[in-house]
């Protein structure tokens, strides 16, 4: 795997790896995400990120929606709790376009007054949107339980309250306190040489004054299983468990990857599915979630079904965990888990554009890139026994937590 890593005397990094093909992928992820707000900025990081489109010190919004649309290309953009990324799919020759393009949304946005006042009414309306959808909602409120008073357990989007006290002086602020260079990683795969690559990432990151991250997301507290029950004016009942989990650094993370994937991943072999859908039809929707961060993580289990249908699904679902707790799983069985996640992994490094923001965020949070074979070296030494060691801290009944919408 021919990659090749740069880091610029401001700090900002590079990260490149040159593929053939027509198409390439670019794009910046900044170490800060809605963990980092205070009370009163919440919903700012993914705020910022909707203002990164609305002009610079030489666009206004609608030439920077154009750059890249106009030669076929496409530039997006998301928030998590500990990054926002702004990233582009292009052609391989239009490379100086996006490079530059991303260049300057990120150092030199002006945020208007203007923009600013229009685009709350339109977070706000993704707010509203998102209230609408219990089972993505679900999910936002069971870490609020789960990181009770804590920064990590707010919600992305934000407030209405929050979001309407937005202002430009804000927005600086925040920037100002978060974006530091040494918490960029600029990131990139595409049919361009190493040599090139340097050149404009030279060009268009290296005139960034030196500038550190004045905030810390890290905190410390103590979890406490807690159990809620909310009324919701919905059809189905919608069910989340578990429990805290390892952090992106903990040896631990891959065989909880493995034994979450053997519960409910992506497979519709999982156990979860074929024990509630496919031989009881008790539910459509079933799935395992672990998400790992810094300095934390959380391992879930969602499922929405008929009122009627929600103790026998709950039920069937703490036998499962129990499964995993008592019985070792055979060499057979180990090895099928294994080899699914390994087509997984295969598939994902198929997947460029995946590829290259998983590559900005490896450089980001470890300062390293593994390559498969490193990873498939790490699942193959994943025994049974650290299976069950896992599930027996994780899959504790007594440190569960549970969110019913009713």
């Amino acid at each position: 795997m021919d990659i090749l890593i740069h880091t610029l005397d401001n700090g900002i990094r590079l990260v490149h790896q040159t593929i053939p093909g027509l198409v390439a992928h670019c794009g910046v992820i900044i170490n800060t995400g809605s963990r980092d707000e205070s009370p009163d900025e919440h919903g700012m990081a993914h705020f910022i990120e909707h203002m990164l489109f609305k002009g610079t010190k030489k666009r206004r919004a609608y030439h920077i929606l154009s750059r890249l649309e106009d030669v076929g290309g496409e530039l997006n953009a998301y928030t998590t709790k500990e990054e926002t990324a702004i990233h582009a799919s292009f052609l391989k020759d239009d490379y100086e376009r996006a490079i530059d393009l991303i260049s300057d949304i990120v150092f030199n946005s002006v945020f208007p007054e203007k923009e600013i006042e229009k685009e709350k009414d339109v977070v706000l309306e993704e707010i509203n949107s998102y209230l609408d959808t219990p089972a993505e909602l679900i999910f936002d409120d069971f870490e609020e339980l789960v990181f009770a008073g804590q920064p990590i357990g707010r919600n992305i989007l934000g407030s209405e309250k929050s979001v309407t006290e937005f202002s430009r002086e804000k927005v600086t602020s925040f920037i100002e306190r978060n974006y530091g260079t040494d918490q960029i990683v600029f990131c990139s795969i595409g049919n361009i040489s190493n040599e090139k690559i340097l050149k404009l990432f030279r060009t268009c990151f290296g005139q960034v004054p030196l500038s550190h991250k004045n905030n810390s997301s890290s905190a410390k507290w103590e979890y406490k299983p807690a159990s809620l029950t909310v009324k919701k004016d919905t059809y189905q009942n919608h069910y989340i468990i578990g429990n805290l989990a390892y952090n992106l650094k903990d040896p631990r993370r891959t065989g909880m990857y493995l034994l979450n994937n053997i519960l409910g991943g992506q497979g519709m072999n999982s156990r979860l599915n074929l024990s509630l859908r496919e031989k009881n039809g008790l539910a459509y929707n079933v799935e395992s979630n672990y998400a790992p961060y810094s300095d934390t993580g959380v391992f879930s289990i969602y499922f929405g079904t008929d009122s009627q249908n929600l103790e026998k699904s709950i039920s069937i679902t703490m036998a499962e965990l129990n499964r995993l707790r008592t019985s070792r799983l055979g060499s057979i069985q180990l090895s099928k888990a294994k080899n699914q996640v390994k087509g997984y992994l295969a598939r994902g490094f198929e997947n460029h554009e995946s590829l290259m923001l998983s590559h900005g965020k490896s450089i980001l949070v470890f300062d390293r890139i593994d390559n498969i074979e490193d990873l498939v070296k790490k699942i193959d030494l994943i025994t049974a026994t650290d299976l069950l060691e896992i599930a027996n801290e994780v899959f504790e009944p007594s440190r569960l937590s549970a969110l019913l919408y009713r």
